[in-house]
């Protein structure tokens, strides 16, 4: 299996501004939806691992290039995939582009931290969540 996984989204009035383009802060959302789908996609849901292994994901630094603003109605893929997955972090590389043609509207490389929910700092990711996540 490869690790890239992809999103389809519409963008809705909600998500515009008020010349018929993408908030910028709007992309966030977007890649949120992104890596969250990107990780249920290898078997893996965030509320459980909240719960059975007491872990949280916490951003802690995102770079974002706003290439060009995407319109109402077109249809956007998120790709997203892991490019580093150790210790403590999470490193995802995401793009927003347009499903018609492939135009590259927003690139991110978001870093996230594991963190222990109790304690609220950084903890091991297991092994074996490294291993599923990055192969899988």
């Amino acid at each position: 299996m490869t690790n890239k996984s992809e999103l389809e989204i519409r963008v809705y009035y909600e998500d515009t501004d008020t010349l018929g383009m993408v908030y910028h802060a709007n992309y966030l959302k977007f890649f949120e939806r992104g890596r969250s789908e990107h990780v249920r996609s290898k078997g893996y849901n965030q509320s459980d691992l909240f719960s059975e292994l007491g872990l949280l994901f916490s951003v802690r630094k995102m770079n974002i290039d706003f290439i060009k603003p995407a319109q109402f109605e077109q249809v956007l893929i998120i790709e997203t995939e892991i490019t580093v997955a150790k210790g403590a972090r999470l490193v995802f590389n995401q793009q927003a582009r347009c499903k018609n043609s492939s135009e590259i509207y927003c690139k991110a490389e978001v870093k996230i931290a594991c963190v222990d929910k109790e304690t609220g700092k950084p903890t091991r990711l297991p092994e074996k969540f490294i291993t599923e996540i990055v192969n899988a």
